[in-house]
């Protein structure tokens, strides 16, 4: 028996809502607090989670993740730049790992508000090393260019901001609004988890790296705040804050992957046009996955 059109109507509009309602049902991470390998900080961007490796004294590096994978992707870099002598700051960005996944638009001044409320919770007035993988180097690069007093050094990891590779679905979920909501609801989830699915049991210096982003795509908060993240800070052009740095004269060091399906190498011709003092190395054989599966690589730069 056909459906009336009212009652057609009205399953679609199921169909439409569903995925909006499933996300509402998720776990959000932040409330599997006593999993967590750090400490929270009550900040005015929201709860956020973050953790201290090396010893009481010495110079402080701050390392700031990407767009999908938590701070956990910083334990294989972190006890080799602690043994160096150097004290590393990780935290989740907001909506991964265990920080709470708030609202709001998720572009520099969203990502700054959080990096600065750390900074100030945890005492650092003063300047600090900038460590910054892919949306992590976007971030690092928007902060020293704002506050060159705040940052001694600025490490970048494959960085974000200088180009980026898109697939078509990508593309127009990120120029898409509402539809674009609605497909990463429904599957972007399930790309992302094929896609991590690839690397079980690859070489990485982080255990079960990719079984724990898998886990990720699962929490309330993660697939909104990775589709905001896409739409206001990884579409924003770091050429300016790039420039600013250079005219600062901040230190400024760069490695790269050859293999990188991600980031492609001409961002390093980019920055290297921006900024000529930086320093930069490639990786043979690198992939996107540069800070765990070639710590040994970045922890050179230091």
């Amino acid at each position: 028996m056909a459906l009336s059109p009212l009652a057609a109507l009205a399953a679609a509009a199921g169909l439409v809502a569903l995925p909006f309602a499933a996300e509402t049902l998720r776990r959000p991470a932040h409330r599997r607090r006593g999993a967590a390998p750090g400490r929270f900080a009550d900040l005015p961007s929201g709860w956020t989670h973050y953790r201290w490796w090396g010893a009481a004294e010495g110079p402080v590096a701050v390392l700031i993740h990407g767009l999908t994978t938590p701070s956990f992707v910083w334990e294989g870099l972190a006890p080799l730049l602690a043994a160096k002598g150097w004290r590393c700051l990780a935290y989740d960005l907001h909506g991964r790992g265990f920080s709470a996944a708030v609202p709001g638009r998720q572009d520099a001044d969203f990502f700054l508000r959080q990096l600065r409320g750390l900074l100030d919770h945890q005492g650092l007035g003063g300047p600090v090393t900038l460590v910054g993988y892919s949306m992590g180097g976007a971030i690092a690069t928007a902060f020293a260019a704002r506050h060159p007093d705040r940052v001694a050094r600025l490490v970048l990891v494959a960085p974000a901001g200088l180009g980026h590779r898109l697939s078509r679905l990508e593309r127009l979920v990120e120029r898409t609004p509402l539809l674009g909501d609605w497909l990463m609801l429904v599957f972007g989830g399930i790309n992302l988890r094929a896609n991590l699915r690839r690397l079980l049991g690859a070489r990485s210096s982080v255990p079960d790296i990719a079984a724990r982003q898998i886990a990720e795509t699962r929490a309330r908060g993660f697939l909104p705040a990775v589709l905001s993240s896409q739409r206001h800070m990884l579409a924003a052009d770091q050429s300016g804050p790039h420039r600013r740095i250079a005219a600062a004269g901040l230190p400024v060091a760069a490695v790269w992957g050859d293999a990188d399906a991600v980031i492609p190498l001409e961002a390093k011709e980019r920055l290297a046009a921006l900024n000529p003092a930086a320093r930069q190395v490639v990786v043979a054989g690198a992939t996107h996955g540069l800070p765990h599966t070639h710590p040994e690589a970045v922890a050179a730069l230091f």
